[in-house]
């Protein structure tokens, strides 16, 4: 299983990270169009990702009360004619979550300019382990100062959790 380190915030506005990655001089990768089918598994996280009409299965876990957000991961390219009616054939829905994601990548780490329907605008970081732990730390360190992030706002929940923590505020 591949291993990053993650961090998630709620955002009013992505315009002073932009001018940061701007500063930086962070790579643009693109304007991702991402849908993501989370299913319902006995344990961890299992997502069918539709990104600008490909798809992969991605495979998660992670410990959202740790100190730092680690997440072990595999990622499966997939290929045919409808994955999302095939998948859906084996598992049950849990809660789709659709997002127009800014794609940045600096020094190993992906920045993520998201605007997730139904919760707003969210930056992600994360930071893929190449070498050891900590050589991603360092890295991950050296983005959020760079990004002047604050990571005593940081969420510890998949969009996944708070769509459906949202879902539940409005039922009440």
């Amino acid at each position: 299983m591949a291993r990053n380190l993650e961090l998630k915030l709620k955002m009013e506005s992505h315009a002073k990270v932009i001018n940061c990655i701007k500063k930086i001089k962070a790579e643009y990768i693109g304007l991702l169009k991402q849908k993501d089918t989370y299913y319902k598994i006995p344990k961890g996280l299992l997502k069918l990702r539709s990104v600008n009409g490909k798809y992969e299965l991605i495979k998660y876990l992670r410990d959202e009360k740790g100190k730092k957000r680690w997440s072990d991961y595999e990622v499966l390219t997939l290929e045919g004619k409808n994955p999302e009616k095939y998948f859906s054939q084996l598992f049950k829905i849990d809660i789709v979550v659709e997002k127009k994601r800014e794609l940045y990548l600096y020094k190993g780490t992906r920045i993520h300019l998201d605007t997730v329907k139904g919760l707003g605008k969210y930056l992600e970081l994360e930071t893929v382990v190449d070498k050891n732990l900590k050589d991603a730390e360092i890295r991950f360190a050296e983005t959020v100062k760079l990004l002047e992030l604050d990571l005593s706002r940081q969420i510890k929940a998949s969009y996944k959790n708070l769509l459906e923590k949202n879902d539940s505020l409005k039922r009440k």
